[in-house]
This record gives C-alpha cells, structure tokens and sequence, in this order.
C-alpha cells in the first residue's frame, strides 16, 4: 500500500439533495491514491471554509454584508477566511482512485455567519476552501494498517449562488429563520395575540411600522 501521504481528494461538484428532510448539499469528491494496493477504508473529515476575498460584490451585496464586514473601504481588514461547516463520511474500500458523496447540512439560521454571508450573494459563486483530515486504513505487515490524512490536503472549489438558492428554496420557499430568546418569542406572541394578528409576518411588519414612525 502507498503512504497515506500518496492520496489526494478534489471537489468535483456540489448539489442539493434532493431527498433530504433537512438542508443538505452533496460535494462529490473525488480521490486519487498512487500504488496498486487496495485502501481498505477511510473515515474522512472535511472543514469547510468561506474565503470572501476571492470575489467581487455588487452594491446590493455589499450592503447585506455590512453586519459580516462592515463597509467595503474596511473589506481589507475584515473580510477574513471563516468556518462554514464541518463535515464527515466513511469511505469503503477502492483501489487506485474513487468517487464519493460528503454530505454538508446547511443551516438558515441568520445568528450564523455563513448563512448571513451566503443571504447576501446574488449572483456568480460561493468560494469555498476544503481542508481534508481523517484516518486511511490499509494492508500492513500484521495485519491493518492506520495512518492520519496530512494536514495539508485541501481544495478549492467555487460553488454557484443559485446551488444555494435552490436548497433554500426547497426547504423554506419564500421565507426565512431566526432565532429568537424564549422572553423574546413570549413577548412577540403576546403582542400577536393582542392586537389580533393572524402570523409573525404581520406583528413583526406592524412593529416595524410603529418603529419607523418613530423615527
């Protein structure tokens, strides 16, 4: 059996899952290990990473960014690589080279930065960063051998917006997720119950009218 440092993955695509009951994208990955022996298995992991250095954004983008980065003339400052997701699966046994489904379950949740970032984009593509870890099991001397996936296995790939899109829309069509507190959402349904309206839609445009009014 080749070295584990002899094996190599590459993003080669992400969808939607279709099936899921929950958000899932699907990164086909493909691997590469050098050698005729047989990989008996591996237990992959992947750290997902959004860089928003490497690419351009409209106006309306870079006013739905202002919570993530602050102003475009501070961009060079903040605009910092940042944790997506983590990922796993396990790989069965292939020789020579394979490809397999990662499975990454998506949030709406807008407390987390990815799905701030990724609400804001309207166009053009997600850069997103792989970095690859885990454990190779192979034929050894004695038996089973194990060896770790070297830090440094990683891949890039630019995923389109409408990839996003698409598995929000699915999922929550027409709408969105926040996170309230408990006193919070008590607060909300009592002032809904007060005044009589039918869904949260409705008493929280009121209370952006009464606040706009206001001002």
């Amino acid at each position: 059996m080749s070295p584990a440092y002899s094996t190599t993955f590459a993003v080669l695509d992400i969808r939607p899952e279709p099936y899921a009951v929950t958000p899932i994208l699907s990164a086909r990955v493909g691997i590469a290990s050098v050698g005729d022996e047989p990989v008996h298995a591996i237990a992959l992991r992947a750290q997902v990473r959004i860089e928003p250095g490497r690419r351009g954004y409209t106006d309306a983008e870079s006013a739905g960014l202002l919570d993530l980065f602050g102003p475009r003339e501070r961009w060079a400052q903040t605009q910092r690589s940042f944790l997506w997701m983590h990922c796993a699966t396990t790989i069965p046994g292939f020789t020579g080279g394979s490809e397999v489904d990662l499975p990454m379950l998506c949030t709406y949740d807008f407390e987390v930065a990815g799905s701030k970032y990724l609400h804001a984009l309207q166009e053009g593509t997600i850069p997103l960063q792989f970095l690859f870890s885990g454990t190779v099991f192979s034929k050894g001397s004695t038996g089973f051998a194990v060896q770790q996936i070297p830090w440094d296995r990683e891949d890039r790939y630019e995923m389109p917006v409408t990839v996003w899109r698409e598995l929000m829309a699915a999922h929550f069509p027409h709408a969105g997720w926040v996170r309230l507190r408990e006193d919070t959402m008590t607060a909300l349904t009592a002032f809904k119950a007060q005044h009589g309206m039918l869904g949260f839609d409705d008493t929280v445009e009121r209370l952006l009218a009464t606040a706009e009014e206001s001002a």
